[in-house]
């Protein structure tokens, strides 16, 4: 799969691939998760105008997994990554993380931030094996804090998160 920045006209194809992705969930007892709502095309399209939201595309050129980011605190956060259930399993995830791990040493910045459930496999587990460490609650940067606040709001301390982190 070849990587590249999104395009507007394939916003609402993320959006697609969002809720694909968000499906497996059910089965882990987190129907809100599985339900929830992708990012709107306004979200969407202020990373695609700040450069941050990149696509990996099949052989038509057509997106089968995205990834947003933003800067925070000194690290690229990666805010979204969904891969489309028919090209999981194919190091996808990995090949968008290590794209945007190129972008954010291009801007001089020092790690990879996320925030993620520790109890699903294909998250923590998943990116402690790609090399994210969890951070302790001492470790937080600010940024990292507010994002971990705003999570709690929308609900999704339900289940049990935890922010990581990967050196660059």
């Amino acid at each position: 799969m070849r990587i590249r920045p999104a395009t507007a006209a394939e916003l609402p194809a993320l959006q697609g691939i969002e809720r694909a992705a968000g499906i497996p969930f059910r089965d882990l007892g987190m129907p809100e998760i599985a339900d929830d709502e992708p990012p709107a095309l306004d979200v969407l399209e202020r990373y695609r105008g700040a450069g941050r939201c990149w696509v990996a595309v099949d052989e038509r050129d057509h997106p089968a997994a995205y990834l947003v980011a933003e800067p925070v605190d000194g690290a690229l956060h990666i805010e979204q990554v969904s891969v489309h259930p028919r090209a999981a399993r194919r190091g996808v995830g990995r090949a968008l993380l290590a794209y945007a791990a190129d972008r954010a040493r291009e801007e001089g910045l020092t790690a990879l931030t996320l925030t993620t459930f520790t109890e699903v496999p294909w998250n923590a587990p998943y990116y402690a094996r790609l090399g994210f460490r969890t951070l302790g609650e001492a470790d937080l940067t600010p940024g990292l804090r507010e994002i971990r606040a705003a999570e709690a709001r929308h609900g999704l301390d339900r289940w049990p998160r935890v922010c990581m982190r990967a050196p660059l």
